[in-house]
């Protein structure tokens, strides 16, 4: 059970871990847990029946439009209601997975509502990342997507600021346009359908939903052209929490006491599958974050966390970096951060040593212990949970185990252990797309995600397993030596910290690593003294950061001991950040690697000109 105040203690939190490793003769290895996955859900709609039927009155949504206003909530049979009533508008205007919801909005309790409401009356949802209809410049991605799934209905939360993408493939559907805003004009208000009569038929369509069904579709990043639809069935979704408790073994017990404030894009699987759907499947509350981990929108959240204090803490790592700068700061936060959350969750990219390590410290300053740090690991393909650290480990960087019902195979890839996946959460594949489908999976059915893992410890496999990069992503120096770039890519991030918000791995072909370094702006101007008006390039360019950039490039030599895969050499600073039309970033901060070095092929060749004076060395 869990502890009434304070950290929880990881004992008392998780199921202890039982895994079973089976070292085949043609030289892979099998991995599973010894723990029978037990029955699932039919689909997502019996959590919304159970607890409308169950707890009718509790808080299942809320929101704020701004951070001094009061929370607007959902109760689970508020929601049930609205749920039925929009099943009922999506049924008769005939929407199926042929022509299934597409929301291009962030996160809100309408497009919960929505997508909830498709998925009762057995049509898919796709939520897009509204970063392609209000950063991208082309719309060419968003036009790829609404092609590909040819929708029924599209919702917006206001038509203002999606003027222009909804222009932009306006010829492409003949969808109908559902507006969250009170009058819809030429589109139809959600509010208005959430208040239309249900009917029999949303109970018999609800009644025909099946593990089978498509529940929604969620695209892939993409680092080129149009990314992939995978298809998300109901037994994805619903397998995957029932591992999630059975691992979670507090859910049990104090499910219903589950309280997020949480940002993460329900685009991505692990906002939605993983973040929105535990809170569904236990019966908790979900407060929706309307901030995120950037310059000018952590604020939000922060002002947020002041008025809700969440269970258990969900992030990214620059979420991270950003809360620890603010504990720091305000102690009144930090001790009732440290006193009320139970542990806090990483996912998304690996967490940053100097991070975990900051959070280890203040915790223990703050309330006397350590909170629990946990991650996980999957993709959009496995729903998004294969592996769950459901035990507190030594550093940062476990994965942990196979969940119940999972297996992965280990597979030898040059000198690392290539990992596939299989189990009842794996995708049956991208939707209108038999060749990628056909392309994804090995002989015995095993999803090909292209990660590479290694054991804590090989004798002991209940210690879990760790990250080791994309196996496309690594690289050979001209020495032969392979270069892993998840594992630098880190290092490099913690030896650099806090100037680095990011690094892309660079060398191929070439006798040395050299880094692209995104930088952390603010932390940039700090380190030099400058006002907050200075532009990027002013920043860079000065001398305290190229010197405090040259100071940690030294560090991570000495640590690394000086091996050449191990170390970067030079370092250049990007003034540009990320791109989404390029494919570079996705809203939840993470970098893709190989479309930075297709984009900024020319930063490369600097990297590479003995003669520029714009890259920073590595003194000694």
């Amino acid at each position: 059970m869990i502890s009434a105040a304070g950290c929880g203690r990881p004992d008392t939190l998780f199921a202890a871990p039982a895994i079973t490793v089976d070292r085949r003769a043609d030289g892979s290895i099998i991995v599973k847990s010894t723990v029978p996955l037990q029955p699932a859900a039919r689909c997502v709609g019996d959590w919304l029946e159970h607890w409308a039927q169950q707890t009718p009155a509790k808080v299942f949504l809320g929101e704020r439009p701004k951070t001094d206003a009061p929370w607007t909530t959902v109760t689970y049979s508020d929601a049930l209601r609205q749920v039925r009533s929009v099943a009922n508008w999506i049924l008769a205007q005939g929407l199926s997975a042929q022509r299934p919801l597409v929301i291009l909005s962030d996160n809100s309790v309408d497009h919960a509502l929505f997508a909830l409401a498709a998925m009762h009356a057995g049509v898919p949802a796709a939520a897009i990342s509204p970063a392609y209809s209000l950063i991208s410049r082309d719309f060419d991605k968003l036009k790829g997507m609404i092609g590909l799934l040819d929708p029924g209905a599209i919702y917006v939360s206001s038509t203002k600021p999606f003027a222009a993408a909804l222009a932009a493939i306006r010829p492409l559907h003949s969808a109908v346009v559902v507006t969250g805003d009170v009058e819809g004009g030429d589109a139809a208000s959600f509010r208005s359908i959430a208040a239309t009569p249900e009917s029999d038929a949303v109970t018999k369509a609800f009644a025909a939903v099946g593990p089978d069904t498509i529940a929604k579709f969620l695209f892939t990043s993409g680092s080129t052209g149009t990314p992939k639809a995978v298809i998300n069935t109901q037994r994805m979704l619903t397998s995957s929490q029932q591992a999630k408790a059975q691992t979670w073994s507090f859910l049990e017990h104090a499910g219903g006491n589950l309280v997020i404030l949480d940002w993460l894009p329900w685009s991505h699987t692990f906002g939605a599958n993983h973040n929105f759907n535990l809170v569904l499947r236990n019966g908790g509350t979900l407060y929706i974050d309307g901030g995120k981990p950037a310059p000018g929108l952590f604020a939000t959240s922060l002002a947020n966390l002041r008025s809700v204090m969440p269970t258990v803490y969900f992030n990214v790592p620059r979420g991270f970096d950003m809360l620890i700068a603010a504990l720091r700061e305000d102690e009144a936060l930090r001790r009732r951060f440290f006193g009320e959350v139970k542990f806090a969750f990483y996912a998304g990219a690996a967490l940053p040593q100097n991070l975990w390590d900051a959070m280890e410290e203040l915790s223990i300053k703050t309330v006397g212990r350590p909170l629990p740090m946990v991650s996980a690991w999957g993709s959009t393909e496995t729903s998004p949970l294969a592996t769950d650290c459901h035990f507190q480990a030594k550093r940062s960087g476990n994965i942990g185990v196979p969940i119940p019902g999972t297996e992965l195979k280990l597979v030898t890839s040059g000198d690392k252990l290539e990992v596939r996946v299989r189990g009842p959460n794996v995708t049956p594949g991208y939707w209108k797309a038999p060749e990628l489908t056909a392309q994804a999976f090995d002989a015995e059915g095993f999803y090909l995600i292209g990660d590479a893992v290694t054991f804590a410890d090989p004798d002991r496999p209940e210690l879990g397993l760790f990250f080791d990069g994309r196996v496309a992503e690594d690289f050979k120096l001209n020495s032969g030596t392979w270069v892993s770039v998840g594992t630098l890519r880190v290092a490099g991030i913690t030896a650099l910290a806090p100037l680095a918000q990011d690094i892309v791995v660079t060398g191929h072909g070439g006798d040395h690593v050299r880094f692209l370094v995104f930088p952390n702006i603010a932390a940039c101007r700090a380190q030099a003294g400058l006002a907050d008006s200075a532009n990027a390039n002013e920043v860079i360019d000065h001398d305290k950061v190229r010197a405090g950039i040259a100071a940690g490039l030294a560090r991570l030599k000495a640590q690394a001991g000086g091996g050449s895969s191990t170390h970067a050499t030079r370092a250049l600073l990007l003034a540009e950040p990320a791109s989404v039309d390029g494919g570079e970033i996705t809203d939840k901060g993470y970098i893709n690697q190989r479309a930075v070095l297709t984009r900024r092929a020319a930063a490369v060749a600097t990297l590479q000109d003995d003669a520029s004076t714009e890259w920073i060395g590595c003194p000694g």
